[in-house]
């Protein structure tokens, strides 16, 4: 009987898709930085799949995990966003009200407002028209259909504010610095 000669997963198996991770990553963030209209500067971490537009303007230190940005309104995030897996931000709607039902061949574009430390769980979506106000955070798998106040914690569908955060806490290490 003939010996095969078996590689252990650690040693050949997963330093090839640890590669291909990193792979992957340097090509979305590439995507990322040709497509957006402009980044403040640096960070710019992009650790999934992510789209955006040439209407897109990215502040500091933002992290996608997976977003898909589309549609011809502007879209402005603020510093220290962090978003989920699998969130999309939709700029634009068909016109209903147009000249053919259900609708006509034209969009309307609505611009978005994330200000700055915002954080959206996996599978957010945000609709046109829509401001986040700062220190947000919104619940994976809700749906933003207004407009949310500063330091809300906000989800569901349509998206509600349940709570907020503990502003002197937030002050606090909005002060230190401490951002993610």
């Amino acid at each position: 009987m003939k010996e095969v000669l078996i590689l252990p997963y650690k040693l050949f198996i997963k330093p090839f898709f640890t590669f291909k991770k990193k792979i992957l990553k340097s090509y979305y963030k590439m995507r990322v930085r040709l497509t957006a209209a402009s980044i403040a500067s640096e960070p710019l971490r992009v650790n999934g799949y992510s789209r955006v537009t040439d209407t897109t303007y990215l502040g500091k230190n933002v992290n996608f995990n997976g977003m898909i940005i589309s549609g011809c309104g502007t879209v402005k995030i603020g510093d220290n966003f962090h978003s989920g897996k699998y969130c999309q931000i939709i700029s634009e709607i068909h016109n209903y009200k147009g000249t053919s039902l259900p609708y006509d061949n034209k969009f309307i574009c609505k611009d978005v407002t994330i200000e700055d430390n915002v954080w959206l769980g996996n599978n957010v979506i945000i609709l046109g028209g829509v401001t986040i106000g700062e220190g947000s955070i919104i619940q994976a798998g809700s749906v933003v259909v207004k407009d949310i106040e500063p330091l809300s914690i906000a989800g569901g569908h349509p998206a509600k504010t349940f709570t907020y955060r503990d502003k002197n806490h937030y002050n606090k290490l909005k002060e230190e610095g401490k951002f993610m």
